[in-house]
C-alpha cells in the first residue's frame, strides 16, 4: 500500500451525502487512509448505479433511518467516535432530524461537520433546488462569450470544484484541530465554488475588461488558444499562449510571417480565420505528424476511450480497468514515487440491488 493511502489511517468518516459533490469528497478521504446517487446514471451488472458504485468504493455501507428513535441512537454512537461527518441535505434537514452540528458538538466537541448544499445557509437561496447547471447560470460562467447552448459540458464543474474545495478544508480543520482540540462547523455552497475558478475573469472585471463574446484570451479571442478542426472532421487544441511556443508551431505549420501577429489585437479574426483554413486543409494525421512533435502546446481532441487507452495513461498508471472491465480514476498524484492503491471494490461492502441488507445493518428511508 502506497504512504499516500495512510496519510488519514485512523480517521473516521461519517457520509450522509448524495450524488457526486459529497460522496466525491469523502471518495479522496477515503482514498488518503480514512475509514469510511445510488439511483442515477447507467447501471451496472448488478441492477445499481455506475455513478453510485464509481463514488462509494472503499467504503463501508450502512442503512438508517434518523426518524427512528433506535437507529438514530445507533447513529450518535457512530457520530461520538467519528473525526468528520459530512451531509448534503438541505439547510435544516439534518436539524430536524436531530443530527444537526449543534446537537453532535454535545456529544463530539472535536467532531468536523461539513455541510454541502447548493447555495449554503443563511442566504436568500437556502432553500432554492439547483444542480450544477444552475449554479453555473448564476455563477456568470454561462455568460456571453462561453460556448453554452442547452448544456454544458460533460463535467460538472460546480460539483467537482465543491468537493476539492470540502476536501481541503475538511484537511485544514484537522490541522487546526490538532492544535487546539476543537472541530467545526464547515457551510460550503457548491454555488460558491464556482467563483474561485474565475480569479482571471473577475480580474478582467476588475480592469473593467470583462470579456465580450469569443473576445478574450481564453474564451476564443486568441488565434493562439483555440480548437481547430481538421479536413476529416477531427479537432485539435492548440494553446500555444507563451510566444516561444507560438513561434514554434508558426514554423512547424511553414508559416514563419505569423510569428509578430501573436500581438494582435483580440478578437484575432482575421489570424483566426489563418489558422483555421490551414488546419481544415490537414487531416488529423497530418497535424499529429506535423505538430505533435513541435512543443508549441498542441494536442489532439479524443474522446474518453481514446483517452484511457492512450499511453500517457497507461504509463501513469493513475486509470485503472479492474478484471470485470470496470474503470477506476485513483487520486492524480504520485508520492515518493508511489501511486494510489486501488479501491477496495463496493461489491465487498454492499448487497447487491435489491438484496437484503447485510446483518446488522439497518434499512434506508
Amino acid at each position: 500500500m502506497s504512504r499516500f493511502n495512510l496519510f488519514l489511517s485512523g480517521i473516521r468518516v461519517l457520509d450522509l451525502s448524495r450524488h457526486l459533490p459529497g460522496p466525491l469528497a469523502t471518495l479522496l478521504l477515503a482514498d488518503m487512509g480514512a475509514d469510511e446517487l445510488r439511483t442515477m446514471g447507467p447501471s451496472t451488472q448488478r441492477g445499481g448505479s455506475a455513478y453510485f458504485e464509481a463514488v462509494n468504493a472503499g467504503k463501508t455501507i450502512r442503512r438508517m433511518n434518523l426518524k427512528r428513535d433506535d437507529e438514530r441512537k445507533e447513529f450518535y454512537a457512530l457520530a461520538r467516535e467519528a473525526d468528520i461527518l459530512v451531509e448534503s441535505f438541505r439547510p435544516g434537514v439534518m436539524d430536524r432530524l436531530r443530527a444537526g452540528y449543534e446537537q453532535l458538538r454535545t456529544l463530539n466537541p472535536r467532531l468536523i461537520y461539513c455541510s454541502l448544499s447548493g447555495y449554503g445557509s443563511g442566504g436568500p437561496l437556502e432553500r432554492a433546488a439547483g444542480h450544477d447547471i444552475n449554479y453555473l447560470a448564476r455563477s456568470g460562467a454561462m455568460s456571453p462569450g462561453h460556448d453554452v447552448t442547452s448544456s454544458t459540458a460533460d463535467l460538472p464543474v460546480a460539483d467537482n470544484a465543491a468537493a476539492l474545495f470540502a476536501v481541503i478544508t475538511i484537511l485544514g480543520a484537522l490541522h487546526g484541530r490538532a492544535r487546539d482540540g476543537r472541530g467545526c462547523r464547515i457551510d460550503l455552497a457548491l454555488a460558491d465554488a464556482v467563483m474561485p475558478m474565475q480569479l482571471f475573469r473577475l480580474a478582467a472585471l476588475n480592469a473593467a475588461e470583462a470579456s465580450s463574446p469569443a473576445a478574450g484570451l481564453l474564451n476564443g479571442g486568441a488565434a493562439y488558444y483555440r480548437v481547430y478542426e481538421t479536413s476529416d472532421g477531427r479537432r485539435v487544441s492548440l494553446g500555444a499562449i507563451e510566444p516561444k511556443f507560438w513561434r514554434a508551431f508558426c514554423e512547424a505549420a511553414g508559416c514563419p510571417e505569423w510569428v509578430p501577429r501573436h500581438g494582435d489585437a483580440f478578437p484575432q479574426r482575421a489570424l483566426i480565420d489563418s489558422v483555421s483554413a490551414l488546419f481544415r486543409r490537414m487531416t488529423f494525421a497530418d497535424c499529429e505528424s506535423r505538430f505533435g512533435a513541435a512543443d508549441c502546446c498542441y494536442a489532439p481532441v479524443v474522446d474518453l476511450k481514446e483517452a484511457v487507452e492512450s499511453t500517457h495513461l497507461r504509463e501513469r498508471g493513475l486509470v485503472r480497468q479492474g478484471a470485470d472491465g470496470v474503470f477506476e480514476a485513483l487520486f492524480p498524484a504520485l508520492v515518493d514515487g508511489e501511486r494510489p492503491s486501488s479501491r477496495a471494490s463496493l461489491r465487498e461492502n454492499e448487497p447487491a440491488a435489491g438484496a437484503a441488507p447485510p446483518a446488522g445493518a439497518s434499512k434506508c428511508v
